[in-house]
């Protein structure tokens, strides 16, 4: 029972806590003073962590359910920041990477119908840019980037590149999108943005598209929910995009590109070789004989090169769009019993800072074990991820409220998608072409990644925002799992709300308190674990 001299007695000890740094509302997003943007402090603070968001699309052709979706999931993550926590000017360009492959015109199976999923969602992603706009940002402030087949980005509804993006997203947000498809030496250099590779195996210097990689830009990047020869092709592969003809060839094979020579490494053919020698009787599938990049040294190639340009090219956040995923080669050709891929209702957007442990939950939410893909492997190896085991990353239910629940894994339903990845049809082997990556793995025994916090402890946080209006949220951090108890007090002492009552596993937890009709002010809140209470301040201003 918390008494009144108790509430007195811890009122007075948080007296001289200062306030964070102030931050408009999350209902009021447009910044007229602070100028600045970034994502939601949670998600900031957790790069170890995944996050899923349900969405609730009845249809895949319903246009503004999926809008809905886009809008929900950007007034969610991206919120307004101050300067002095880390927010971006609202003056940064916003270049956004949907995953725009070709969606197979030289198919003669080819239907638009049947191929709405080979990209990403363009309503979803005008959507988010709308939400992102809310902020501050002017939509000529966005462009939308793809080094592949223009032709195709009218049908796949983000406008026509030839007519200031006409007939699509962009005529409607504002965004910029055009045809970007010179090679180097005959785009305009002013288009092209040139990133040193640090310790690279294959480039020693890789071009962008302007304004990927520039300073003074935030890159969004927005896969899509598929499968494709290189597994379920997620966020990391979707940055390959990113990169100017003809450097974006990564899935040429065991070969090298049409490059300067002077932008590669010259032994990097000779390194990937004795790589991929260690790594053929290790890494699943890494066997399967030949050269081109559905053999296991071409996917070796396929990796450093992928991995290569990660070193140079770090999104602001990684989104994958799995409103509804799609099975088969990537583009049209699929399992179905019409020879085309099929499409399923998954109604999920997967999201995090980390694309390794982004795409590794894709993996397995796909219902394939992402133990059996080399990207994950070399990932590690090379310093881009910790852990290839799916149970080890901190997986969070993230709420159109912005706030969090850590879950288990098992919890999400999973959809099957079949691929033709490393086909298992030598030595003997028959596994038909398309066929899931499932055999289990026995991962290394490991705990979950480390918090960049340290080590664990009992960890109540400022909220966020402070002040705010109408809600905010609360993380705390427990070292164990155990019952917790999260209370609002007015300043009379009076409890007038319970967020959290009961049994919390060990890890990092938030809550969110809709204020309802409570009136400005300050108020309290407590969390108390075991032995552990603390009491901390927040101010409501209406």
């Amino acid at each position: 029972m918390f008494t009144r001299r108790d509430f007195i007695k811890a009122a007075a000890a948080t007296s001289s806590l200062g306030l964070s740094s102030t931050v408009r509302s999350l209902t009021s997003r447009r910044q007229a003073t602070s100028g600045f943007f970034g994502l939601h402090p949670f998600v900031e603070k957790h790069p170890e962590a995944v996050f899923i968001m349900r969405t609730k699309v009845a249809d895949k052709t319903n246009s503004e359910e999926k809008r809905n979706a886009g809008l929900n999931f950007s007034r969610s993550v991206m919120v307004p920041r101050g300067e002095v926590d880390g927010g971006m000017p609202l003056t940064h360009l916003i270049p956004v990477k949907p995953n725009l492959t070709c969606r197979g015109k030289w198919d003669s199976m080819w239907k638009e119908e049947k191929t709405k999923g080979v990209v990403t969602d363009s309503y979803f992603v005008e959507g988010v840019i709308e939400g992102m706009k809310e902020l501050g940002l002017a939509g000529s402030q966005f462009s939308i980037r793809e080094v592949n087949c223009p032709e195709d980005f009218e049908i796949d509804g983000y406008g026509n590149p030839l007519n200031g993006g006409a007939g699509g997203v962009a005529e409607r947000t504002g965004a910029e999108i055009r045809d970007m498809t010179k090679v180097v030496g005959v785009i305009d250099e002013k288009d092209v943005v040139w990133s040193d590779v640090p310790d690279g195996v294959y480039f020693k210097k890789i071009p962008h598209l302007w304004p990927i990689n520039a300073p003074g830009s935030w890159l969004l990047n927005i896969a899509k929910l598929k499968a494709h020869g290189m597994g379920i092709t997620l966020s990391a592969k979707n940055l390959q995009g990113t990169v100017v003809h003809n450097y974006q060839r990564f899935g040429s094979g065991y070969l090298w590109i049409d490059m300067k020579s002077e932008h590669k490494i010259s032994t990097g053919l000779v390194d990937i070789k004795n790589s991929y020698e260690l790594h053929k009787n290790i890494i699943p599938r890494w066997d399967k004989p030949g050269s081109s990049f559905n053999s296991g040294i071409g996917m070796e190639t396929w990796v450093n090169m992928t991995l290569d340009n990660h070193a140079v090219t770090k999104p602001g956040l990684n989104v994958v769009e799995g409103i509804y995923s799609r099975d088969g080669n990537g583009f049209v050709r699929g399992p179905g019993s019409d020879g085309l891929a099929q499409e399923f209702l998954s109604n999920i957007i997967i999201f995090g800072l980390n694309p390794f442990y982004v795409d590794n939950i894709g993996h397995w939410l796909a219902a394939n074990e992402p133990g059996n893909f080399g990207l994950f492997h070399i990932a590690v190896e090379r310093g881009f991820a910790q852990t290839i085991d799916p149970h080890a990353i901190p997986v969070y239910e993230w709420l159109s409220d912005g706030s969090a629940q850590l879950t288990p894994l098992d919890d999400f339903e999973r959809t099957p998608l079949m691929t033709y990845y490393l086909q298992r049809d030598y030595n003997g082997q028959t596994e038909p072409y398309y066929h899931l990556c499932d055999e289990p793995y026995e991962y290394p025994q490991t705990t979950a990644i480390d918090e960049p916090s340290g080590p664990s402890a009992i960890v109540l946080n400022q909220n966020f925002p402070n002040p705010f209006n109408p809600y905010t949220t609360i993380e705390y951090r427990l070292p164990r799992a155990g019952n917790v108890l999260l209370e609002i007090y007015n300043t009379t002492g009076q409890r007038i709300d319970v967020l959290v009552d009961g049994v919390c596993q060990a890890g990092t937890h938030m809550a969110v308190w809709n204020t309802g009709n409570q009136a400005s002010g300050i108020y309290f809140y407590r969390l108390q674990f075991g032995s552990f209470s603390e009491l901390k301040k927040m101010t409501l201003v209406r």
